[in-house]
């Protein structure tokens, strides 16, 4: 973050100093909503949450280090105040006042900093983002100081949160843009506005919410819209494997770059494969000329990522072979996704529990396939329901269990009681898993029990589900190895 006096901070959030002894007093680190993250130096942004109101905890803040507190009430620290009463504000209001506040600091931030030379990419799409943005990042990082959200801070709060991570000295910010209607994604580009973006795809991810894929690609497009011209150094690195992606290019201004498959995209792969532990290896080919890529991510698809990934490098001024080096040498940064981890015991799980939608499903069944048919052991998919798939759900869910099938997952343990979730084992039992192949259990803790007690030494365990199933307390209770198999009782089980 650029460095502001609370004086500048209250004009830019168009906000008044309480309490403040000193007005000229420098802000050093960012905003944090955690008070448990402050550091000396730094602001506290009080925002109510579902289960505590940031506003009672500015005193811990403020103890902790913190030099004011972004608050819509003026309270007993130094506050900058955003609301104007009457008080309290009520927290919906409040909340609101805040992201506005902090918004209208990342702007700032980010609008300085480009005129300084940041470059800023953004990254969108319907799965893929993440993995795709920890790709980039780590690429990037080689030419210069690059900024990227941990995980997934792809919101209102979280993109710009990350947006003030960018300092004087950074180079690259690369950032995820996510949404839930139309109109997301361009509120958050006017934060920040990227010089380069990306789109990864349109899938069915949060189908329920907009209705139709051709929404989901309006939403994603706002991506490449908000971008410059190509006289201004515009960008837009478009899919050439989605026809719906590949669409956007009507959408924007910039400069397009296609990646993919596709024989018409300028920046492919040729010779995919992949070795034991699904890792891919290909040849990537450009206009700028060839080099080997072997990526130490997980999924065939993460060759899909690697190209996008690859596609900004060179826009960035990465060479071919600086680009390939680097993106081989990259590592998966996210937790629960695509996390994989090979036993004592030789057994090998592959915690993917983040989040889930059809497509990444897929991808990670395929990755499970490939990797025990590399080992000659079993096949494990633990799966749950995918959220926010609308009307579609069950038949979402029952293509999903006969695909499984169609692979020849070995074992199928589906998690839950609800409609979807029967629809998935439903669909698997139907395409042909008559033999207690595939199970449906009740919770998480008897799907860890069941493959605890059956794994075998060479066998993969895929566990994968909407992030709010819980299944990644699967995958923990498998690889907290105890004598060579998983120790479940110190995860709660019986």
């Amino acid at each position: 973050m650029i460095p502001l006096t609370l004086r500048q901070v209250a004009e830019t959030v168009g906000g008044t100093l309480h309490a403040v002894p000193d007005p000229d007093l420098v802000v050093t680190a960012p905003p944090e909503h955690d008070s448990r993250k402050v550091v000396p130096g730094g602001l506290f942004l009080a925002v109510p949450g579902e289960r505590t109101d940031g506003r009672a905890h500015a005193a811990s803040a403020h103890a902790a280090g913190a030099v004011a507190t972004l608050a819509s009430d003026p309270l007993d620290v130094p506050t900058v105040v955003l609301g104007e009463g009457p008080y309290p504000t009520p927290p919906e209001e409040s909340k609101r006042l805040a992201l506005a506040a902090v918004a209208a600091l990342a702007k700032a931030n980010a609008e300085a900093l480009v005129a300084q030379g940041l470059t800023i990419v953004g990254v969108t799409g319907s799965s893929g983002k993440t993995s795709t943005k920890d790709l980039l990042a780590q690429v990037l990082a080689t030419k210069g100081s690059t900024v990227g959200p941990p995980g997934s801070y792809n919101n209102e709060l979280g993109h710009p949160w990350t947006v003030l991570r960018a300092g004087p000295e950074s180079v690259f910010l690369v950032l995820e843009l996510a949404a839930r209607g139309i109109g997301h994604i361009a509120a958050l580009a006017r934060i920040a506005r990227p010089r380069i973006g990306v789109v990864l795809g349109v899938g069915s991810a949060h189908l329920g919410e907009f209705g139709s894929r051709e929404n989901i690609a309006i939403a994603k497009g706002e991506l490449v819209e908000a971008l410059p011209s190509a006289e201004d150094g515009g960008v837009a690195v478009l899919n050439a494997d989605d026809p719906l992606v590949l669409a956007m290019a009507a959408r924007t201004k910039a400069r397009v770059v296609r990646y993919g498959m596709s024989e018409s995209a300028e920046i492919r792969a040729a010779d995919v494969r992949v070795d034991a532990l699904a890792r891919p290896r290909f040849t990537l080919i450009t206009p700028q000329g060839e080099a080997p890529v072997e990526l130490q991510v997980h999924g065939e698809h993460q060759a899909h990522n690697a190209l996008a990934a690859a596609a900004v490098a060179l826009e960035c001024g990465l060479s071919v072979a600086q680009t390939a080096e680097a993106l081989s040498r990259a590592r998966a940064a996210s937790p629960r996704r695509m996390q994989v981890t090979e036993r004592a015991d030789g057994a090998v799980v592959i915690n993917d529990s983040y989040n889930a939608n059809p497509e990444s499903m897929r991808a990670g069944l395929r990755a499970l396939v490939d990797m025990a048919d590399n080992s000659g052991g079993v096949s494990w998919a633990v799966l749950g329901p995918m959220g926010e798939l609308g009307e579609d759900s069950i038949a979402l869910h029952d293509q999903l269990g006969r695909y499984a099938v169609r692979l020849s997952v070995k074992r199928l343990l589906v998690v839950g009681d609800s409609r979807s979730a029967k629809a998935l084992h439903t669909g698997a039992v139907l395409e042909g898993s008559w033999s207690g192949e595939a199970e449906l259990v009740s919770d998480w803790s008897q799907a860890a029990r069941i493959v605890a007690d059956e794994l075998g030494p060479r066998d993969v365990v895929l566990v994968k589900a909407s992030q709010s199933e819980g299944l990644w307390q699967v995958a923990e209770s498998l690889t907290n190895v105890v004598e060579g198999r998983a120790d479940v009782a110190g995860s709660g089980l019986v």
